[in-house]
This record gives structure tokens, sequence and C-alpha cells, in this order.
């Protein structure tokens, strides 16, 4: 019998990673022009994030604990779909019912956070069990493809909003609905490996995988909570902590870091250098580009640390699940759901924690005070201090990492 060519199957995967981008990044660019023309309040478009991490987060977990229950093969190519329904529903409801706007966006970020989920889930074990001579750089690569999206997205939206007009939003959206479906038609005539489910292994090798594991659960959820603070924060600590345009901030700052991102991601797939020592030294450098963020008098100085962190955050997830298939080998699907689960309760604790932090130092006496002499407003003041304590992250990441690089060392020697 043949060997299958799995080409056009990693073709697929790299294509569908690359139209997830859209979800993550179109409705956040939408909100404003949600408010003006439905009269939807900020707090129900925040919402709709919550509602997106959650229901990736729901996903990842069923796969963590039941993922031998489902057709694997069969979600793969189904996955595509559900974004483009998705999309289609949070565009077409809301134009033709405004009056029903709201729950036409809920119902298709719902749909859509499903697909980002399993997404999450399977294209990662999916690329890793394909047979391939450089699996690691088949990993960058594909969470390269993220970074390059969000720079896709922006810089296409854009210029569509500048020429067409943000009343017209809905054809823009129907656009990226048609991405998915080209991805999924190429998992339909594209050969899909066996992937693992989960490890046979009994006795103390199970414990040494489900120690393996676990930490490097603990990893990826700090290097997601110190990748995505940033993201979700960079434009408005340019705009309100920096003084610099909301426009500059948001293409040079958000588009620039998912520049750098996705740039580091391929560089690490030309290069491949030792992964363990490449996380080591990505922790450490998130560290000083957030001290710096946060303490830098100088604009120029803060404003590059901000978008340094593209580079020093790339790796945190990806790197992390190049790191469990080097040490543990086969971990399998649920493991991967896991990692996702844990990766989606970084980005979304972090981020949400770094606004209460800057909402409670800016009515604090702390702030009054250091306003009067620092020259800086309260508000100005908690958004330094919550670059500050975001630090914390990597700096807990660190101490992780040192520990792995240990413990995969005795366990060598023994």
């Amino acid at each position: 019998m043949s060997t299958p060519n799995y080409r056009r199957t990693r073709f697929a995967c790299f294509f569908a990673y690359l139209a997830m981008a859209s979800i993550f990044v179109l409705p956040a660019m939408l909100f404003t022009t949600f408010r003006q023309m439905y009269g939807i309040s900020f707090t129900l478009l925040g919402t709709l994030i919550v509602v997106n991490f959650c229901t990736q987060m729901i996903i990842d977990l069923i796969f963590t604990f039941f993922s031998k229950y489902f057709n694997i093969r069969a979600t793969v190519r189904i996955m595509p779909l559900l974004t483009c329904v998705g999309l289609l529903i949070y565009s077409i409801v809301p134009s033709i019912f405004p009056e029903y706007a709201y729950l036409g966006l809920i119902i298709g970020t719902v749909i859509f956070s499903v697909a980002a989920g399993l997404c999450e889930v399977l294209l990662s074990p999916l690329i890793a069990s394909i047979p391939s001579e450089h699996p690691d750089k088949d990993m960058s690569l594909l969470h390269s493809l993220y970074g390059w999206g969000v720079v896709s997205v922006v810089l296409i939206s854009s210029l569509y909003f500048f020429f067409v007009g943000t009343q017209n939003w809905l054809y823009l959206t129907l656009f990226w609905a048609l991405l998915p479906l080209i991805a999924s038609f190429l998992f339909w005539i594209s050969p899909i490996p066996e992937m693992n489910i989960g490890s046979s292994e009994k006795g103390a090798k199970v414990s040494g995988r489900a120690k393996g594991i676990f930490l490097c659960a603990l990893c990826i959820f700090l290097g997601s909570a110190a990748e995505n603070t940033m993201t979700n924060w960079i434009s408005g600590y340019m705009e309100i902590g920096l003084a610099i345009p909301k426009e500059v901030g948001d293409i040079l700052g958000l588009a620039v870091f998912a520049l750098l991102l996705a740039m580091t991601r391929v560089l690490y797939a030309k290069f491949t250098p030792d992964i363990s020592k490449t996380l080591l030294v990505s922790m450490i450098g998130a560290i000083v580009c957030y001290l710096v963020a946060g303490l830098s008098p100088s604009i120029i100085l803060a404003f590059t640390a901000c978008i340094g962190m593209g580079i020093f955050t790339s790796m945190l997830w990806p790197g992390t699940l190049i790191l469990m298939e080097e040490k543990i080998p086969m971990p399998g699907v649920a493991a991967y759901a896991l990692m996702a689960a844990c990766g989606d309760c970084g980005a979304s604790v972090a981020p949400q924690l770094m606004g209460i932090i800057v909402d409670n130092v800016s009515v604090s006496s702390f702030a009054a005070n250091l306003s009067q002499t620092a020259g800086l407003s309260p508000e100005e003041i908690g958004l330094r201090v919550g670059m500050l304590i975001a630090a914390l992250f990597p700096v807990m990441g660190m101490a992780v990492m040192l520990y792995i690089r240990r413990f995969y060392a005795k366990k060598k020697a023994a």
C-alpha cells in the first residue's frame, strides 16, 4: 500500500489557522460600529469576549476528558464550516433584523468560538501526526500563521472601512466567512492521519508523563497570560498611558506586535534552536519588556518594549507544545486539549486581572498622590502599575522553565 501524501493536509492546516484569525480580530474592530448602529452597550459588547473564551474553554475541557468519543477526522473537516456558519449568523442577523442584533451576535459568537476551540485542540496534534523530518518547524509555522492572519485582518479591514465605510461591515464579514469554506474543502479532499487519543502507558511512566504534562500546562498558562495581557492592552496603553494617537497605536502597535510575533515563529521554524532554552530566554525577555513599559519615562522606550513583546512572547504557546512533543512522545489529543484549555484560561484571566488592577489603582489615594509629583494622570499610573504586575506572569514562567529543565535533566541522567 502506498504512503498517503500529506502535503495538502499540511497546507489545509496552515490555511485553516490563517482563516481563524478573523474571528479574534474583526469583532473588536466592529465594537464601536455596533454601538453606533444598534445601540449596544460596551458592557454587552465586552460580554461577547467572555462568551468567546468561555466557549473555547468548554470545548477544550470536553476534548480533554471525552476525546475518545469523537470521530476526529469528521470533526476536523466540519470545524471550518462552523466558523463560516458563525460568521454568517454574526453578520446577517443584525443586518436583516436589527432589533435582534445582539442575539445574532451572541449566537454567531458561540458557533465560531466552538470552531476556534476545535482549531486549538485538533490542528496542533494533526500537524504533529503528519510524517515530517522537522515536526517542530511545522508546529512553529502553523502558529506563525495566526500572527500573519491578525496583520492581514487589521490591514485589509482598516482599508475597507476607510474606503467603503463601517456601515457596510456586513460585506467585509461575508468575505472573511469565505476563507473557512476553502479550508473545509481542502480537508475533505486531503487524507487525515491517525491521531493518538491518549496514552496507553501504565505505572511509573504514567506518573512521569502526568507530571510532565502538568508542568507544560502550567507553562502555557503563564506564557499565554504574558502574551495576551499585552495583546489586549497594547492599544489602550499606547493611547492613554503613552498619549499616542489611537490610529498609530492600532497600526504601529497591535499590527506590528502581531507581525513580530509571526516573523519570530517563522525564524524559529528556519533555525530551530533548543526549545527549552528558547522558552527560558523568551520569559526573561518578556519580564524586561513589561518592566521597561511600566517604568520607563521615555515614550519611545516604552513603545518599543510593548511591540518588542511580540518577539519574546511569540514562542510561549507553540514552543510549549513543541516542548511537550519533545519530552512526552505521542501525548495524545487529550493532552493537547488540556494545553489549549490552560492557554485559553491564561488568555482570559490575565487581561481581566489587568483591568481590575488598572481600575482599582486609578481611584486609589496612591495614584492621586503620585500623579501630583510624577506629572501623570491617575489612569496613566494605573496602567503602568498594571504593566509591572503583569511582569509576574513571565517571572513565574521563568521559574517553571528552570524547574522543567532541571526535572528532565535528572530524568535523563537516571
